[in-house]
């Protein structure tokens, strides 16, 4: 089993969690800020059996795409998403 945490551009948020729910995948949903332009963001922990990791990040990539900002003069291409994975021993559901 793993613990897949996205974090996720606001402006994506309700898009992934959409194609989720869809492929009946349960998430819970965090609201988080941070990074480089201190926008918000959207912190998602899902759940899943090891052989549904792939189909859960290849759904959630697909809703986010970078997207140009303007900081100033500069022009920054920002990521609309973060994933991380990680390995679970034990899971409950009470």
């Amino acid at each position: 089993m793993k613990l897949i945490i996205a974090i996720v551009q606001d402006d994506y948020s309700t898009k992934v969690i959409k194609s989720l729910m869809t492929k009946k995948y349960r998430t819970t949903k965090l609201s988080s800020t941070g990074g480089f332009l201190k926008s918000g963001n959207t912190t998602l922990l899902i759940g899943v059996d090891d052989e549904k990791v792939d189909d859960v990040v290849k759904t959630i990539e697909e809703e986010c795409k970078d997207k140009k900002t303007s900081r100033g003069k500069d022009h920054i291409a920002i990521g609309g998403v973060h994933i991380f994975i990680l390995n679970m021993e034990d899971f409950k559901k009470i």
